[in-house]
């Protein structure tokens, strides 16, 4: 029997058939964290609950896409099973996620996504240097203090898509969101590894390809295998999993070399912090307390 409190909860969700073997669970059409925080644990939720013939999920920034096996599992009988774990997933303040800490070296201002702008500029549209760009929007001083803040806090990650590995990610320190509008047209080139910026998300590119997000870092770690397992990918495609919080470390060029030669050489080690939970009322707490107006 479905509980008044899973009708509820279901009535304020949207289920949408996205063909034989997927559902979209849309719980808002928000690009927030409040929303996104609600998607992971709903994501949590079903996969503690062993549901029969549920294959996979895929949380996105305010919605879930579920993968059932059809043969195992009818619509309708996942439908029955989704809305019992709405009904009994509680206030979205009353969730704690697991949640890994990575910590992203990054070179800021560097001269890779220098050189794809001047080529954008030169050959599909003029456009400045976007750092200087952002820094003017977001009403920074200077590219200097653009740094600062972009790399002040962790980044949560909401979703994982669009390229293989591609994170979407949102500052989780309110004093360090900053937005920018995505390219128009969109570049043909982006280098892979390139920390870029579109509306308030950033983004690290997985692969070389184009890109609308705004540009002015780039890691040297691989955030997928590319097929090809190794120490750094034994059990994984791909590094960041939603719900995992980056936290980028600002290095020069020439660090970033040595890391490439670390790589290369198989003794870089990701910086991967995995015992940690994230308590969204705690969360809530420590950020209503804060001087929005402060910057870094």
């Amino acid at each position: 029997m479905i509980s008044q409190a899973a009708t509820a909860a279901s009535a304020e969700v949207k289920l949408r058939v996205a063909g034989d073997r997927y559902v979209l669970v849309e719980l808002a059409r928000t690009m927030d964290l409040e929303s996104n925080f609600r998607a992971q644990g709903l994501s949590a939720a079903l996969k503690a609950a062993g549901i029969d013939g549920l294959v996979d999920l895929a949380p996105c920034f305010a919605s879930v896409l579920v993968e059932y096996d059809c043969d195992r599992i009818a619509f309708a009988d996942l439908r029955r099973e989704i809305d019992d774990v709405l009904g009994r997933l509680g206030p979205t303040a009353n969730l704690n996620l697991d949640s890994r800490l990575i910590n992203i070296p990054a070179v800021y201002l560097d001269p890779w996504t220098r050189a794809a702008i001047e080529e954008y500029s030169s050959k599909i549209k003029p456009r400045g240097y976007d750092p200087d760009g952002i820094a003017e929007l977001n009403g920074l001083k200077d590219v200097q203090q653009f740094v600062r803040v972009h790399s002040g806090t962790e980044y949560w990650v909401a979703a994982i898509g669009s390229w293989p590995g591609l994170p979407f990610m949102m500052a989780l320190d309110p004093r360090c969101r900053l937005t920018a509008p995505k390219y128009n047209p969109p570049r043909t080139f982006t280098p892979k590894g390139t920390i870029g910026m579109g509306g308030s998300s950033t983004a690290i590119y997985s692969v070389d390809s184009p890109g609308g997000y705004q540009i002015f870092g780039r890691t040297p770690v691989p955030i997928w295998s590319e097929g090809r397992p190794s120490r750094r990918f034994s059990n994984e495609l791909v590094l960041l999993r939603p719900s995992d919080r980056v936290k980028f470390i600002p290095i020069d060029v020439d660090e970033y070399h040595a890391v490439e030669a670390q790589l290369a050489e198989g003794r870089y080690f990701d910086q991967i912090i995995e015992y940690q939970t994230f308590s969204v009322a705690k969360y809530t707490t420590w950020t209503a307390k804060l001087d929005l107006s402060e910057r870094f």
